[in-house]
């Protein structure tokens, strides 16, 4: 059984451990400029892989410099031209957005604690967010800067930078527990430090749109070791610096959001993580106020003897009632599915997971299919060891996975089908962490395939046309009383999704600016890897956008509608603004009958 872990470690603020090298921190400049002689070339990444691990040996560096290592040597036109082939995990900004999650620090969770979490305060693992153990990657790296928000932001955009990645676009993503439910004052704070954190950096590293590499390196001490105590404390005390002596520091979170419009360092989209009972009408109005795009809603099952027995403290109905409302407003939505939880079966979670496309007060936009773990320490881990009740296996729940995917829908993407949570700290469920490339293996031996918005996406396939053949079509469906539209831009030759938008005519009007005449954009999204703002990318800003809302405006003038609405990421705004929307409360809006449809 693992122990505690209380602290997990020691270098409060630090950059990440994954984002800076654990080998020695020096390079020879001559082994730089052959590296860089050879990536000139162009080699393939696996022959550029063999090569640089012949230099080493050759020039007796004593240990393979990881790509990492290699860049924070660079100049800035150095580095320009190589973090493309030293990229570390493409696959981060493949859809085109960077993602940040930001950890909040421990609190309760207002209904008590479901049976099979391990985290919260005075937890088995000692004072984690909820639903976490403190061995977690996003939670590692919350720890370290203390979980203040600001220096989370900072640490994470250095990571990205440092790994090659172009992070101007971001997906910024609070985690930790129901963020509705946490005192307003520190609701206000954590959403004050997350945007001006990107305004600060945006000006600090950043002169006419430009990454400032000499002065990013200066900043933040590279190249530098994560063991180095003496650097990580000096960095975690130099960012709070930037913090509290910040001319921003004494600004609103409405003037930190205009200046988020147009800075480099955008939020183009704002995730929070909150439970059905903290997801009304009253809550999703709030978060719309702090510039909430996507809600990640913990609904479990729609089993309600299920819900009962693992002291959620909600019902299916109100699970229905969050959805109606969020989806009234605007939000996107994420379900959180747990598998083979007590009282389940897996013919029941097959059923549970058909429901939930089938039956119109569900229907997600995405979905994570978490299989439930017994974690030490909570009342499901005695109940496991009293023999009242058995975990999936990695066999069990990839079968019940693989099954699943036999109903998702088109429009529906399943984000996640684990958690993050390594198995060291486990005490019995899946034991392997690969479960997606099990899911996969299954798959393809059942002929089983995926219509999942992820299993379609530009980067999941090898072959990417330059200039593919690409058709507009529309899924028409119910979902809680309203009408919804999924138009996707589709290479239909290579079964590729290249870009979606999702339109809402409203049941209801839950906000002033909703009229029985008004259409809601709730989400258009173009893939492609991303680029800095105003440049083209290999997909994305090829006018898919603005086709993709033409043909939205064009489906809501022929239905009678007279007004659409965007639920937009602050970092966006400006786009909308040029295609001739405009601020209407918390959204960006125009009056169609004044406009003809955005064909630009």
């Amino acid at each position: 059984m693992p122990k505690t872990h209380a602290t997990a470690t020691s270098i409060a603020g630090s950059t990440s451990a994954d984002a800076i090298p654990r080998t020695p921190t020096s390079l020879p400049r001559e082994f730089i400029d052959r590296i860089l002689g050879i990536i000139a070339e162009k080699p393939a990444r696996n022959d550029l892989v063999r090569r640089k691990m012949d230099l080493a040996k050759e020039m007796h560096i004593g240990f393979i410099p990881s790509d990492i290592l290699i860049l924070t040597h660079l100049s800035g036109s150095e580095f320009e031209s190589a973090k493309e082939a030293l990229l570390t995990k493409p696959v981060r900004t493949g859809s085109g957005v960077t993602v940040i999650a930001v950890m909040t620090k421990p609190l309760p969770c207002p209904h008590g604690k479901c049976t099979y979490c391990p985290g919260g305060p005075g937890s088995f693992f000692g004072d984690v967010p909820q639903s976490y153990t403190g061995h977690e990657p996003a939670t590692m790296r919350g720890m370290r800067a203390k979980y203040d928000a600001y220096t989370q932001v900072y640490n994470r955009l250095e990571q990205y930078i440092v790994s090659g990645h172009n992070p101007e676009k971001v997906e910024l993503i609070l985690m930790g527990g129901t963020f509705p439910s946490y005192d307003s004052a520190y609701q206000d704070e954590v959403i004050h430090d997350i945007f001006q954190a990107m305004d600060d950096f945006s000006e600090q590293f950043y002169l006419a749109g430009e990454l400032q590499f000499a002065a990013f390196k200066e900043y933040f001490m590279l190249p530098g070791s994560v063991h180095d105590a003496k650097r990580g404390l000096s960095l975690q005390a130099r960012i709070m610096e930037s913090k509290v002596s910040s001319k921003r520091r004494s600004r609103t979170i409405a003037e930190l959001q205009q200046e988020n419009e147009t800075a480099m360092i955008r939020c183009i989209g704002l995730t929070i993580e909150t439970r059905p009972s903290h997801a009304r009408t009253d809550h999703g109005l709030r978060m719309l106020t702090q510039g909430a795009t996507r809600v990640e809603l913990g609904v479990q099952t729609t089993y309600d003897d299920v819900l009962k027995k693992v002291h959620r403290d909600h019902t299916v109905q109100d699970t229905k009632d969050a959805i109606s409302d969020l989806r009234d407003l605007g939000f996107k939505l994420n379900f959180h599915i747990m598998l083979g939880m007590p009282l389940m079966t897996p013919a029941r979670d097959i059923s549970a997971a058909r429901a939930l496309f089938e039956d119109q007060a569900f229907r997600p936009d995405m979905i994570k299919l978490y299989p439930c773990m017994v974690m030490p320490g909570t009342p499901l881990y005695y109940e496991w060891k009293a023999g009242a009740y058995s975990p999936y296996t990695t066999v069990q729940a990839a079968d019940v996975i693989s099954e699943i995917k036999r109903y998702v829908p088109e429009y529906t993407r399943i984000m996640r089908i684990q958690r993050d949570i390594p198995t060291k700290v486990t005490s019995a469920g899946v034991g392997e962490t690969n479960l997606r490339q099990t899911v996969k293996e299954l798959c393809d031996t059942k002929g089983i395939s995926c219509r999942c918005i992820r299993c379609r996406e530009p980067d999941k396939i090898a072959h990417t046309p330059v200039q593919p053949d690409i058709s507009l079509n529309t899924y028409e469906y119910e979902a809680s009383g309203g009408k919804e539209f999924f138009i996707s831009a589709e290479d239909t030759a290579n079964d590729r999704i290249m870009g979606f938008c999702r339109l809402r005519f409203p049941a209801r009007s839950l906000h002033q600016e909703i009229t029985s005449g008004t259409a809601i954009i709730r989400e258009l999204h173009v893939y492609g890897t991303a680029t800095s703002i105003g440049d083209d990318g290999r997909i994305q800003h090829r006018g898919l956008g603005r086709k993709l809302v033409a043909e939205a405006e064009r489906i809501a003038l022929t239905s009678g509608k007279d007004k659409m609405l965007i639920i937009s990421g602050v970092g966006v705004r400006e786009y909308y603004a040029r295609t001739g929307y405009r601020s209407m409360g918390p959204y960006m809006g125009k009056r169609l009958a004044e406009h003809t449809p955005n064909n630009a």
